[in-house]
């Protein structure tokens, strides 16, 4: 079988999204840009995948060298695409096989285009293969030159087309297989006779031809594959078009997106099959979500585990937490870093939990605050409940055993443990160890004054009819 190595160009500056970050690491649904064309180039099983990135690109090296099988060289001078291509020349001008030349910045690129273009490269005994495209409006792109035949004989770039040139609608893809017994001696002839005074890969196809052997430009099915990252219009263009791809993924594994359009669900995002998704939802990071939940809208999940059906209400957030079945949490409930939720938890509105664990069949359901808690099992927290965990210098923790209840308007001061199946009574502060089985309360006496409001409400009254008289004078 033939041998097949793959270049990725990732040394673009990317001037036009101006940012301190290189381009290709720029976040699209979770991942690096260039995480979805190292991908793409692994599922081509190639023997070698070099990528090409620029002189402090330190971040962009180190996620290709963790990458299997990828390594890097440096392109020192920004000189145009063709002189990106030439800085591997050392590495795979021997190699006995075909080279794939990816873009980092086309991360929209599927692995069957990519080997559907080295089969067509292959079958037709071709020097050079370009992917091509045709796009609604094809402005901004190099357009493929055909001579009478049909037969690819160039690429001209739009900033140096002329005005026939520019009426055509094929344009290139900027995705190429190529002959190194062709490509480079090729490259080594390359001239930046152009508007940038670059040297552009799209030269080559044009000398490849002269030569008299074959170019094939191959046409991708799907023309947005090969759209390309310059801008951050582009790259939101993209990340909708992700998007897309992502969710249509989880529908076709049992997912149901209320508005597919109106959700927002990262690559690296695992979906259980049943469960429905609202609109507004954001499901980010390393997140997997069980089967048979129900997210309403706005909820943020965001590196989580959530297990089977689970009830996330409107406009919640979960940060790195772990989510048993059965539980419902919401609406406006706030999960922290690392929270435990046991199965069959019920955590309600404006509930924040901090790097708690509350048991099974425990619930929340009213403003609370539990912070540094561990909670036992079928414990209830009563609303306005405060877990007092930091005393100015350190955090401290707090324990409620299984079966305690803890009435409205607590406060548990940290350190502190509450019995199994104590009761703490309604506004009680907590300083001391509650023992099992106990009552808690630290209430001071109530006083009734008898008939006092009576004269208090002669006073309104009397203080009501004097600003009544002030005023009709």
């Amino acid at each position: 079988m033939p041998r097949t190595a793959v270049v990725i160009l990732a040394a673009g500056k990317g001037t036009r999204m101006r940012s301190e970050r290189p381009k290709v690491l720029h976040p699209l649904c979770g991942r690096p840009m260039l995480a979805y064309v190292l991908e793409t180039a692994a599922a081509l099983e190639p023997a070698e995948t070099v990528v090409v990135v620029g002189p402090e690109a330190d971040e962009t090296a180190a996620l290709c060298e963790g990458w299997p099988g990828a390594s890097t060289v440096v392109q020192d001078h920004q000189l145009g695409t063709g002189h990106a291509t030439l800085q591997v020349r050392q590495r795979l001008e021997r190699f006995g096989g075909d080279l794939v030349i990816l873009s980092g910045d086309a991360p929209l690129l599927r692995a069957e285009t990519a080997r559907s273009l080295l089969a067509a490269h292959r079958q037709e005994g071709a020097a050079l293969t370009c992917l091509t495209m045709t796009p609604p409006d094809p402005t901004g792109y190099g357009r493929i030159v055909r001579d009478g035949d049909g037969a690819m004989v160039g690429i001209v770039e739009e900033r140096d087309a002329k005005e026939p040139e520019r009426a055509i609608g094929e344009v290139n893809g900027g995705i190429y297989c190529a002959d190194p017994k062709v490509l480079f001696p090729a490259l080594e002839e390359l001239r930046p006779d152009n508007v940038q005074g670059e040297y552009y890969l799209t030269d080559l196809a044009g000398a490849v031809a002269a030569k008299g052997l074959t170019v094939v430009g191959h046409r991708a099915a799907e023309w947005r594959e090969a759209l390309g990252v310059n801008s951050r219009a582009d790259l939101a263009r993209v990340a909708r078009l992700m998007r897309e791809r992502i969710n249509a993924r989880h529908m076709e594994a049992g997912v149901t997106f209320i508005d597919p359009e109106a959700v927002y669900v990262d690559d690296t995002v695992v979906i259980g099959q049943d469960t429905v998704i609202h609109p507004q939802v954001h499901l980010w990071g390393e997140t997997t979500v069980g089967r048979a939940c129900e997210l309403w809208p706005g909820a943020h999940i965001i590196d989580s585990r959530l297990g089977d059906e689970v009830l996330v209400k409107d406009s919640s957030l979960i940060t790195d937490s772990e989510v048993g079945s059965r539980v419902q949490i919401g609406p406006c409930a706030h999960l922290r870093p690392e929270v435990i939720l046991r199965d069959g938890v019920k955590i309600g509105n404006f509930v924040e939990l901090k790097k708690s664990e509350m048991g099974p069949g425990s619930k929340a359901n009213h403003l609370a605050y539990i912070g540094d808690t561990t909670v036992g099992e079928r414990a209830n927290i009563g609303a306005g409940t405060i877990t007092c965990n930091y005393d100015g210098i350190q955090k401290h923790r707090t324990i409620i055993e299984d079966e305690v209840f803890i009435g409205s308007d607590t406060q548990l001061v940290a350190p502190v443990r509450v019995g199994r199946g104590a009761i703490v009574a309604a506004g009680t502060t907590i300083t001391e160890d509650v023992p099992p089985y106990a009552l808690a309360l630290s209430r001071a006496p109530q006083v009734n004054k008898e008939e006092w409001a009576h004269n208090h409400w002669a006073k309104r009254d009397e203080l009501k009819a004097t600003e009544s008289d002030d005023e009709e004078d």
